[in-house]
């Protein structure tokens, strides 16, 4: 066994057959971003024989406070991409698997079939619901954690207790928020160390179930308070019929139409910048800023419309004559609700986009412009 894994192995408990069950292990971490990032950097130093991540997401400028596996130079670049340049430079010994696109439900079962643990670092509830539901239906340990503010929690799903008795995500919240209920990190905010926190208490519980070692945080949620770092175990237990989980098999799984978990922005196609500039090259296309006028930076008034979430009505007033319509906004939230209600207007006589991270991600390429 490699000099490298020394320190672990000399652990009373642990010893040569602990680093050797990681070594055989498969991981896969969903989402490379402020809980991915962290739980990646400490199993591959721990020597995890194969970790799989996946995230079509590309980095920005607002990651950086929370996601240190990337630079300022980097910002624009596929996630993924950086994620196993440094994660191999970090530890050659073992296999990285980087997914370059998003998890969905045509292909979440055949990536997590490969793998004997998952870990969920998404940070949002459609992706959330899904990945509870296929882990559930191939049985495989799940590794869940949600940040937000200065608050996470932390489960561990779908492995047995000693009496045999098993909880997944639905057993705590059965019934997914209604949009915009429960806000995200990108409107609500994260200090940046909670993300550190809490995606290397996941990487942690994982080297537990892969190990055998310790109590992981089986059928319990385990909650903590950074400002008052304070820490409390609710006990869990399953809901009725053991299970909210709708699907049984895996036909049923694909036939599914996940109305409330997956993306509920239907119609409204997400691009990056290099798209953008692809749609207005082709002519035809209303750029639209739905931001409140005090908000900056200001843009040209020439290539953009302003119509703040604030006013939309004016906007749905209008007889718009664009074929191609895109809603940008300052992180791309907004510019998914104007989308949507454009969405719901012109129906499928329109192409209707939104800038996915908005003008914050992409910042550099705009003030460059103005």
């Amino acid at each position: 066994m490699s000099e490298r894994y020394n320190r672990q192995v000399i652990l009373n408990g642990f010893g040569l057959s602990g680093q050797q069950k990681l070594a055989k292990a498969k991981v896969l971490v969903i989402g490379v971003g402020g809980l991915g990032c962290p739980a990646l950097q400490y199993l591959a130093g721990a020597g995890i024989g194969t970790l799989g991540f996946i995230d079509g997401d590309r980095v920005s400028i607002s990651n950086l406070h929370r996601q240190l596996l990337f630079k300022t130079s980097e910002v624009g670049r596929l996630k993924v991409e950086l994620a196993a340049i440094s994660l191999s430079a970090l530890n050659p010994e073992i296999i990285f698997k980087p997914y370059p696109y998003f998890i969905n439900q045509d292909n979440i079962l055949d990536i997590l079939r490969d793998y004997d643990l998952v870990i969920d670092g998404t940070d949002n509830f459609n992706a959330r619901y899904l990945i509870n539901d296929a882990c559930v239906l191939l049985k495989k340990p799940l590794v869940f954690a949600a940040v937000s503010g200065f608050e996470g929690q932390l489960a561990v799903f779908n492995v047995p207790d000693v009496n045999g008795i098993s909880t997944n995500y639905r057993d705590v919240f059965p019934i997914p928020p209604e949009k915009g209920e429960i806000l995200n990190c990108a409107e609500n905010g994260v200090i940046g160390v909670l993300p550190g926190i809490f995606g290397t208490m996941q990487a942690a519980e994982a080297i537990k179930v892969l190990s055998g070692i310790g109590r992981p945080l089986v059928n319990k949620l385990l909650n903590y308070n950074l400002l008052a770092q304070s820490v409390y175990e609710i006990e869990l237990s399953p809901g009725p019929a053991g299970s909210y989980v709708r699907a049984k098999d895996e036909n049923s799984f694909l036939s599914l139409r996940f109305e409330n978990l997956t993306a509920d922005n239907a119609g409204v196609v997400e691009i990056d910048f290099e798209e953008l500039q692809i749609i207005k090259a082709k002519g035809n296309c209303l750029l639209v800023d739905v931001r409140e006028v005090y908000e900056s930076p200001k843009l040209s008034s020439g290539e953009y419309r302003q119509f703040p979430m604030s006013e939309i009505e004016k906007l749905m007033k209008e007889n718009l004559l664009e074929k191609n319509i895109v809603c940008i906004c300052q992180h791309g939230i907004r510019s998914l609700g104007a989308g949507e209600q454009l969405c719901e207007k012109y129906g499928i006589t329109k192409n209707i986009y939104s800038l996915k991270g908005g003008i914050a991600r992409w910042k550099q390429f705009f003030t460059s412009r103005l």
